[in-house]
């Protein structure tokens, strides 16, 4: 199966001229027209790498990289039309791979995707204990204790619990969440969402009828409180 790589640029003309050579290159192309588009199209379609344009228009490279590294660890090449070294830097310091400066080679972005690719195969997978409170969830181990007891979580619970505790603090609207669900096979309704959303908090919750962790925010959707 073909890389997937997705190009992010404002400008059309950009964004034809790296689908067509990457295509003849051997890889799958997906394309976005800016940081705001690009979010969906990078949680739909899982890109193995991201060139990503700086200066675009509705959310920015810089907004980009924030958000979209609270997700995911995709590989990410910067492709910046300033020559000025603060704005790679600045993108290297907000979690990109590597960067490339406009009008580029294109032989020489090959190489560029190519090396972060067999960086980012070759590393070793990372996994964390997160903790909250009583909450402990170890993904080597893929369990999770509440005050030191076990807890059965279903698939969707554990990814549900694991998407929160990766990024206390922000709030996700219903429709953000079945979207990080799409690894775990979850294809219901936000309706169905909010079932699972009760059942884990009768998990978990000191006291579900007032939860302290899966915070409701009313008219947006759900945010996990680190520290209840």
């Amino acid at each position: 199966m073909p890389n997937t790589v997705l190009v992010v640029d404002d400008q059309s003309s950009v964004r034809q001229l790296l689908q067509d050579y990457l295509s003849e290159q051997g890889f799958r192309v997906v394309t976005a027209v800016d940081g705001q588009s690009a979010i969906y199209t990078a949680r739909h379609e899982q890109p193995d790498v991201i060139l990503l344009d700086i200066m675009m228009p509705k959310m920015d490279g810089y907004q980009f990289l924030r958000q979209y590294r609270q997700e995911r660890q995709t590989p990410v090449i910067v492709i910046t039309a300033r020559e000025e070294e603060t704005d790679a830097v600045l993108g290297l310091d907000l979690g990109a791979d590597d960067y490339v400066v406009k009008p580029f080679r294109m032989r020489e972005l090959l190489a560029r995707i190519r090396a972060v690719l067999r960086r980012h195969e070759n590393a070793p997978e990372r996994f964390e204990l997160l903790r909250a409170g009583d909450i402990v969830l170890d993904e080597r181990a893929h369990t999770v204790t509440v005050k030191g007891a076990p807890v059965s979580l279903t698939p969707i619970e554990y990814a549900l619990l694991e998407v929160f505790m990766r990024s206390p603090g922000r709030v996700y609207s219903r429709t953000e969440m079945v979207d990080q669900l799409v690894n775990s096979h979850f294809t219901g309704l936000d309706s169905t969402l909010n079932v699972h959303i009760r059942n884990l908090r009768l998990k978990i919750e000191p006291d579900p009828a007032k939860p302290q962790y899966v915070e409701t925010v009313f008219g947006v959707g759900y945010r996990f409180n680190r520290e209840p």
